[in-house]
């Protein structure tokens, strides 16, 4: 039988034996080489010239798709399943040979069947793109559509889907963008596509769903394996969440307090972070301004000042510096000196936000002379435990609001959805 894709073949070199499906050809690959997807989900593309022969051993059976029809079981809450893309709602793109957004959120219920088992299902694909090309504009199109599920009184709770890249700048959005919150907003997500058996997709998805119904709380969280198996998911609060790792399914992790919760796929809620705020029945409001000209910047031994003088020329609002240890920059050198230029945009209205590039721990304007000169001196506003995202984010919103750096400084340093913590934990760098 001749060969077509789709088909599960055996490729026979001199070396080995290969065996997986036959795929086309990436246009982005060069051409003299075959492709086939094995077992464990990954392609490898195999020299024409090392080929002895290709054998046919199932031939592709094209299965009908239908859309599973959702109905509503009595007694059973409601969550809303938001589906935005990632790699989450992925499958295979065969031109490029990786993955594209393409899945809906029915598509989630006919693969894993037990979530209607735990809420009836509401469900609306409102983009899909990978969360790389996520932009303001797409968080405050995200915060109307979750506002208008949250203030449905049928709905329990809403799920959020979308990439994990860009996840936690999007909960910190989400967090500030929307007031007054009544319910959990759940976001999920996956760190392998769904058409890998490796996929974390499916007990997130369902640990998901029973957050956003049971969850006694009213806040911004993320719900992503804890571990690498898949015995149970955390909830880390959106402010207070971000990505470490590239690809282990448990990249998610707390950072300067507790998660929220262990959420299991069998129902079971255990409580381990007391402090979020509980259901209520306010409204919840929009206020999604965002300022687009903030900036984030890292800095680095050996880093121009120069840097700084784009931002400026480029008339930007804000800046947020992702500075060393406790908020050290250079102010020394002469050739290396940040402190002159971080001036000029503090004296042209620019606030300068300092965060540290340590991730764990918390700033602080007062313990060296340096970090004295940038507080004291250049009136910089040091942003306590936040994460640099979190600042940059939370700065963003704050200017279109503050006419004034020390209104700014004001806002910056008052916690409104759990982004600053008065004490850290402990424990919390280990979890």
């Amino acid at each position: 039988m001749k060969p077509e894709y789709g088909d599960v073949v055996k490729i026979y070199t001199d070396e080995q034996t290969y065996e997986g499906i036959l795929m086309p050809r990436p246009e982005i690959f060069e051409k003299d080489h075959t492709i086939i997807k094995l077992d464990n989900g990954y392609n490898i593309g195999i020299d024409y010239k090392r080929i002895k022969k290709i054998e046919v051993i199932k031939k592709y059976e094209k299965k009908k798709e239908e859309k599973t029809k959702l109905t509503h079981k009595k007694g059973l809450p409601t969550v809303a399943i938001l589906s935005f893309g990632g790699t989450i709602s992925s499958r295979v793109d065969y031109k490029t040979g990786g993955v594209y957004a393409d899945y809906t959120a029915e598509d989630f219920v006919a693969m894993l069947p037990e979530l209607g088992h735990i809420a009836n299902l509401k469900t609306e694909k409102v983009m899909g793109i990978m969360s790389e090309d996520m932009a303001p504009e797409d968080w405050q199109l995200m915060a109307r559509r979750i506002a208008k599920e949250l203030n449905d009184s049928n709905v329990a709770g809403v799920v959020v889907t979308q990439g994990t890249d860009t996840l936690h700048f999007s909960t910190a959005a989400i967090s500030f963008f929307l007031r007054n919150l009544n319910k959990p907003v759940v976001f999920t997500a996956s760190q392998r596509s769904i058409d890998r058996g490796s996929s974390d997709a499916f007990s997130n998805l369902l640990c998901a769903v029973n957050a956003a119904a049971n969850f006694d709380g009213a806040a911004v969280v993320t719900c992503l394996h804890g571990t690498s198996d898949d015995n149970y998911c955390i909830l880390n609060r959106g402010t207070k969440v971000r990505k470490m790792h590239t690809s282990r399914r448990d990249a998610f992790r707390p950072i300067n307090e507790l998660p929220l919760a262990k959420i299991y796929g069998d129902g079971k809620i255990e409580i381990l972070n007391h402090n979020y705020n509980k259901r209520n029945d306010e409204i919840v409001v929009v206020d999604d301004g965002f300022e687009e000209k903030t900036a984030l910047v890292y800095v680095y031994p050996g880093m121009s000042p120069d840097v700084l003088d784009y931002y400026r020329q480029k008339k930007y609002k804000g800046i947020v510096i992702a500075a060393t240890g406790l908020g050290h920059v250079s102010t020394l050198n002469p050739k290396y000196l940040l402190t002159k230029k971080i001036k000029e945009l503090v004296d042209n209205g620019v606030p300068v936000v300092i965060a540290s590039q340590t991730i764990y721990g918390r700033v602080h304007p007062y313990v060296y002379t340096n970090l004295r000169k940038l507080s004291v001196q250049l009136n910089c506003i040091f942003a306590e435990d936040m994460l640099p995202e979190t600042a940059y984010i939370k700065l963003g919103w704050v200017l279109p609001q503050a006419k004034t750096i020390d209104e700014v400084k004001e806002m910056m340093l008052t916690n409104y959805a759990g982004e600053i913590s008065e004490r850290t934990d402990e424990k919390a760098f280990l979890y």
